[in-house]
């Protein structure tokens, strides 16, 4: 994950139980990577929360590819008819 984003992701227990939130605010990135999955533009997104800047989507989109480098999700294999 670039070195930019990583200052923008912050992870405390003590706030909003210890989810990754956009620093200095208690959104939580999962929240971010649901509305663009929903599809959701960035713009849309920054509309929704005007706090926000580019960056901090971004930020959320490049945490979501690092952990799916440490993670697996299990996804049914697809039967072939």
């Amino acid at each position: 994950m670039k070195e930019e984003f990583k200052r923008r992701i912050s992870i405390n227990p003590s706030v909003c139980f210890g989810k990754p939130c956009i620093r200095g605010h208690r959104i939580w990135v999962s929240l971010i990577l649901d509305m663009l999955t929903e599809g959701m533009m960035i713009d849309e997104v920054l509309a929704e929360y005007p706090q926000l800047e580019r960056e901090d989507v971004l930020a959320c989109l490049a945490y979501g590819a690092e952990m799916s480098r440490e993670r697996y999700v299990e996804i049914p294999a697809r039967q072939i008819v």
